[in-house]
């Protein structure tokens, strides 16, 4: 098992090497700002965050991001954070949320995989997606993180498969931009963690079709 992390490893590292030093012009693909993202999306309606800390995008190497808080008339709510990268060569690239989360003091509980089915905005045709499930605490405070990496019409859950994806579309497509995607629903001490999953796989539902004009396929 060590010796195939070790080559898969090394594949990354020779293929993430060949993307950085790849010499053609990368095309600049056609999007919409995320100033114009609908501040509501079916029933929930947005609140704007704060914007991020001059330190903290830097470290993150976004070329545009979203980050908001969206509500249901009932109050309930989630957080919404989409990260968009126009080119990974340079070394900016993804930050997966179970090594950004933890350094900001929360602890992980379990992680697994949610296939969420999606009315509209799938590509080749499917009905769903499938995501990371992350369950985090930090004390008494628990909080249900949903999250994928999103480029070029493809939906991938997986860190080194969004990896491999990369790699692969700078040597096919001379194109290495893409997304990740981030929802996050606290869980009450009440209501407990379904409920959590439920209202954010709702969002994700309604969520999913708007992105289509702000990440490009």
């Amino acid at each position: 098992m060590i010796a195939r992390c070790l080559i898969l490893f090394g594949c990354f590292a020779a293929g993430a090497g060949l993307v950085a030093r790849a010499e053609r012009a990368e095309p600049v693909p056609v999007r919409t700002s995320f100033d114009r993202f609908p501040m509501q999306l079916g029933t929930w309606r947005a609140v704007q965050e704060p914007a991020l800390d001059p330190l903290v995008l830097k470290e993150l190497g976004v070329d545009d991001y979203l980050t908001r808080a969206y509500f249901t008339s009932s109050g309930s709510g989630v957080g919404l954070y989409v990260g968009y990268y126009g080119s990974q060569r340079q070394g900016d690239t993804m930050h997966s949320p179970q090594n950004c989360l933890p350094g900001a003091g929360w602890e992980p509980v379990s992680n697994s995989r949610l296939p969420i089915e999606i009315s509209s905005g799938v590509p080749d045709g499917n009905s769903n997606i499938v995501v990371n499930r992350y369950l985090i605490r930090k004390g008494l405070d628990r909080q249900l993180v949903l999250y994928w990496y999103q480029s070029h019409g493809r939906v991938v859950a997986s860190e080194y498969w969004a990896k491999y994806y990369l790699i692969r579309d700078a040597v096919r497509m001379n194109r290495t931009d893409g997304a990740l995607v981030r929802v996050i629903a606290p869980i009450t001490e009440q209501k407990g963690e379904t409920p959590a999953e439920m209202l954010a796989v709702r969002f994700v539902q309604d969520l999913f079709p708007a992105l289509a004009g702000y990440l490009p396929g």
